[in-house]
């Protein structure tokens, strides 16, 4: 069950979601300040998470338990199910908004490509690729190629199209940390309000 928040022109919304395998508790406020609270049980996941909030400049909260003495890929995943459906209630119709944004973003020896369409459209677009064997990130460990997973899911939920690319890294950890502020960044700029009409030739998007 979601409700959008009911403060006049705060794009703001929040959603509880329960599953057998999870149960998660998010809330997102677009034009917030960047203040994040994050539980996951997944460290390296929740540092990831705050970056997404704090870099695209939304308060963003996130309480999440799931059965990560199964795997962590159910609450990585249901997390982006959750946070790309409550971002889209909160996005609302999108009048006014940038609709499309890109950075290239470094973080040290890190350099990552992102573009973004609040197009109406799912698809993901993810050009970065971990061999099977590289160390998960934190205790319990955060499995590099989660990230991939949870994109798909928010990108899915939000019904957007979202372009990541690595153009050169090695560093684990710097690679997926630019990639989420990279993210953030283009959805910043994105969800941006600059006009009063629906940027689409389609009337809606």
């Amino acid at each position: 069950m979601s409700t959008t928040d009911p403060t006049p022109h705060r794009r703001a919304a929040r959603v509880s979601r329960a599953t057998k395998e999870t149960s998660i508790e998010v809330s997102v406020d677009l034009d917030g300040t960047g203040a994040t609270d994050v539980s996951t049980g997944l460290p390296f996941f929740d540092h990831m998470l705050s970056q997404l909030g704090r870099h695209g400049g939304i308060d963003l909260t996130v309480a999440a338990t799931g059965d990560l003495d199964v795997d962590a890929h159910h609450t990585v995943e249901d997390v982006g199910i959750a946070l790309g459906g409550v971002f889209a209630e909160a996005l609302g119709d999108k009048a006014g908004v940038r609709r499309f944004a890109s950075i290239s973003l470094p973080l040290d020896e890190a350099l990552v490509d992102v573009a973004v369409d609040l197009s109406g459209r799912p698809f993901l677009a993810y050009g970065i690729e971990f061999a099977p064997d590289t160390p998960g990130l934190g205790t319990p460990p955060f499995d590099p190629q989660l990230a991939e997973e949870f994109w798909r899911a928010f990108v899915t939920a939000a019904a957007i199209t979202l372009h990541v690319r690595l153009v050169t890294g090695r560093n684990t950890h710097h690679i997926v940390e630019a990639s989420f502020k990279a993210a953030a960044r283009t959805l910043r700029d994105a969800v941006r309000v600059e006009g009063g009409g629906i940027p689409s030739t389609k009337g809606t998007l």
